[in-house]
């Protein structure tokens, strides 16, 4: 009796373990880093944000309270995690551009000065 039941839990543990995966994309891109130290990057993260929720919304039928967005980093490397219902009929890999091309906009229409240094910035997309 023992053994059925220690055996079941683990049959349910690993049906759950199985159902709960997530898929995650990730890549980089490298964009100039800008002069106003803390200020600057905060800037930077808000921006970000604002861009990427707007450029997914106008661009998917998704509405902005279904995605989940996470900007994390310092001056040298920024991790950008963007997350969506795994039952959008939505690929992946347009999130992935979408975000792609708003850190571009957002890097590209800086009208601060900025330095020679770069910034690293990981984007993690996960349909969950």
């Amino acid at each position: 009796m023992k053994k059925a039941i220690i055996s079941g839990i683990v049959s349910c543990l690993i049906l759950l373990v199985g159902c709960n995966t997530t898929e995650v994309l990730e890549s980089e891109v490298v964009v100039s880093q800008r002069d106003g130290g803390n200020d600057g990057i905060s800037n930077l993260i808000s921006e970000l944000k604002n861009e990427i929720i707007v450029s997914i919304t106008d661009q998917t039928e998704l509405e902005s309270d279904s995605l989940a967005i996470m900007i994390d980093g310092g001056a040298d490397e920024l991790t950008v995690s963007v997350g969506f219902p795994k039952d959008a009929k939505i690929d992946d890999t347009l999130i992935q551009q979408i975000v792609e091309d708003s850190i571009k906009n957002v890097s590209d229409t800086e009208t601060e000065k900025t330095s020679e240094e770069k910034t690293k910035i990981k984007i993690k997309i996960e349909k969950n």
